[in-house]
């Protein structure tokens, strides 16, 4: 009889068992990584959104575009949304939490710009309306999901969904597919500027 695996070793088996079933995404990763090429390409700003863990994420993503992931190159525009927190406080306060995203999705976003919306749930309401106002807007959406893509698919232009019902295995493939985001959009951009 085959020994039970440690509390370590069964979370290592179950994030490598994700990680070999987000492979699958690869021809979605790749779109997306081509579509963030453009709009660095072309000036534009890749916004990012989501709550907890995910805004962490999105600000670690933006840094790495800012800063630099592995060329090294001038910044490239990226903006977390939930770091500044006078807007956060101040749209939360007059608006309720669920617009803190939309009204600066509204007052930043430009033609070119891309938002990366970011809920493991699919049905954060804050991400949800700030991807459906930056489709109002014309601004392309790329959603990063666990494994119901829920109502963000609606208003997502590609999505980026993790086949795991679990939060923690969702965000480590996540910061991943972010890596690798940041890793070719970089290499493309350095290549065709």
């Amino acid at each position: 009889m085959p020994a039970t695996p440690t509390p370590v070793a069964a979370t290592l088996d179950d994030h490598i068992d994700v990680a070999q079933r987000t492979r699958e995404l690869e021809p979605l990763i790749l779109q997306a990584a081509e579509i963030l090429t453009e709009c660095l390409l072309k000036g534009g700003t890749i916004l990012l959104c989501g709550n907890g863990g995910s805004a962490a994420d999105a600000q670690h993503l933006a840094g790495e575009w800012v800063g630099r992931f592995l060329l090294e190159r001038r910044g490239l525009p990226s903006i977390a949304l939930h770091t500044n927190t006078t807007a956060v406080t101040a749209i939360a306060n007059d608006y309720g939490f669920e617009e803190i995203y939309s009204r600066q999705v509204e007052a930043h976003a430009k033609p070119n710009d891309v938002l990366i919306a970011i809920t493991t749930s699919g049905n954060s309401e804050n991400v949800i309306r700030a991807a459906r106002r930056a489709k109002e807007l014309g601004i392309q959406v790329i959603g990063m999901t666990g494994e119901q893509k829920g109502r963000l698919g609606a208003f997502a232009d590609l999505i980026l969904s993790v086949q795991s019902p679990v939060t923690a295995r969702v965000q480590e493939m996540h910061i991943i597919i972010g890596h690798i985001l940041c890793d070719l959009s970089e290499q493309g951009w350095a290549a065709r500027k």
